[in-house]
């Protein structure tokens, strides 16, 4: 049996194969298209799936009501979800493709929005830009911080824009926060706390498995790409979160939704100690833990959240709370309260002129709100408000949480190197009065 290579070098090989045939093709036929304020953005979808296919009905449903976005073209590799983004979008036969960089090589494509499972986010990634296009990602940017770092330079060489897919980082009342912690009113933010949970009876992930969901309409070999060789399984097709060559599991698809926007009032940086814990205790059927916690430092602050698979924290009280040394900011529904601590009130009352503040925020579709953030910046060229430089800080800290839990021990990292280092009982380039702190080291 021929050796299985790396996921480097598959991404690498990939990278040379017919991916760069493909995309050499594209630049050849037509440079970006520039699109004005009054222009039409055509879309392509890569992965039609749930989350795919849900931002198909999104694109469509905007296409009628304000004419403004198309879906041009679609591409899965599983032909079930071919024929149904096709009928949805009302696409012709040559516009769905089996191979994405088909896809890439269309000069009528602007945007893509990448919509596959994890451990394909990179390579989907960097071929659309590399082929000039726009993109919006969904979460979690990468399967690892490696990828991660990619990107970002990637989208910086290329002048394109990227957006990531997690919508909360445009909920507004995380915007407020940031307004409120800029203006000092919470003095300085000591820590955070956050919960996502999804109280499941069968499991979480377990997504039914369709008829004709076989190898026959399933081109398993595309589905795997960079991870292991695998037989071929409709539980790992279908239920692919539930595993870890695909997946970080609760961390990636619910905290990662979690971290950044709490990131977003408080400033977005990287971590510099992180650990996790948890287990599988209810849903034995799964390699990622159905209950998992995770607390990650940063130079000023750190933040504690939780998730569980098996137990809704949410509804018993757990609230989502940055706590500042001279008030805290809870986040409640459409709005958020701010509320001094005991000895700080009259100051509090003096910068404000309220006891404490009620800051309601405009009903809002986090979801349409974030795409048309996505779509203000492809026409004016500015970064987005989820852009790949700061999601690439917000997957360190995730992936590396899950780093924690599968080893079993503290994990550091260098902001300044921007690498992990050796885990240490004190914090990697804290120099904090009177401490003496060992200087970070490559791992």
């Amino acid at each position: 049996m021929d050796s299985i290579p790396s996921r480097r070098q598959f991404l690498e090989r990939a990278a040379a194969g017919l991916s760069a045939a493909s995309l050499a093709r594209a630049a050849r036929t037509a440079r970006p298209r520039v699109v004005g304020a009054n222009d039409r953005v055509q879309f392509g979808v890569i992965g039609v799936g749930g989350m795919g296919f849900g931002h198909v009905r999104q694109l469509v449903g905007r296409a009628k009501e304000k004419s403004d976005v198309q879906v041009v073209a679609a591409s899965d590799i599983y032909t079930r979800r071919k024929k149904r983004a096709q009928e949805h979008a009302g696409l012709a036969d040559k516009d769905v493709h089996h191979d994405y960089r088909e896809l890439l090589a269309r000069s009528d494509v602007d945007a893509v929005v990448i919509a596959t499972p994890d451990h394909w986010h990179a390579r989907q990634t960097l071929d659309a830009l590399q082929a000039g296009k726009d993109v919006y990602l969904q979460k979690p940017m990468t399967y690892t911080i490696e990828e991660a770092r990619d990107i970002a330079a990637a989208v910086e060489r290329a002048g394109r824009v990227l957006q990531v897919g997690s919508q909360h980082v445009s909920d507004l009342r995380y915007h407020r926060a940031r307004e409120v912690i800029e203006k000092g009113w919470i003095g300085a933010p000591l820590w955070v706390q956050g919960t996502y949970s999804r109280n499941s009876v069968h499991g979480e992930w377990n997504y039914r498995i369709e008829e004709d969901g076989n190898e026959q309409g399933i081109d398993w070999k595309a589905f795997l790409g960079p991870a292991p060789r695998r037989p071929f399984s409709q539980d790992r097709y279908f239920r692919w979160r539930k595993y870890w060559d695909y997946s970080g599991g609760i961390a990636t698809d619910l905290l990662y939704h979690k971290l950044a926007p709490f990131l977003l009032a408080l400033g977005p940086q990287f971590p510099v100690r992180i650990t996790a814990q948890g287990g599988i205790y209810v849903h034995k059927d799964r390699e990622v833990p159905d209950t998992y916690s995770t607390t990650i430092e940063y130079e000023n602050f750190y933040v504690v959240m939780s998730s569980s698979m098996a137990s809704n924290f949410g509804n018993n009280g757990l609230r989502d709370v940055i706590y500042g040394h001279e008030a805290s900011i809870q986040f409640l529904p459409g709005h958020i309260l701010v509320a001094p601590e005991r000895q700080f009130r009259k100051k509090f009352a003096d910068s404000t002129g309220q006891a404490e503040l009620k800051i309601e925020v405009e009903k809002h579709d986090i979801g349409e709100r974030h795409m048309d953030d996505f779509l203000a910046s492809v026409r004016s060229r500015r970064q987005p408000v989820f852009d790949a430089a700061f999601g690439y800080k917000i997957m360190t800290a995730i992936r590396l949480g899950v780093d924690s839990y599968r080893q079993n021990k503290l994990l550091a990292f260098d902001p300044r190197s921007e690498k992990v280092i050796r885990a240490a009982a004190k914090r990697p380039g804290y120099e904090g009065a009177g401490r003496n702190v060992e200087e970070p080291r490559d791992a």
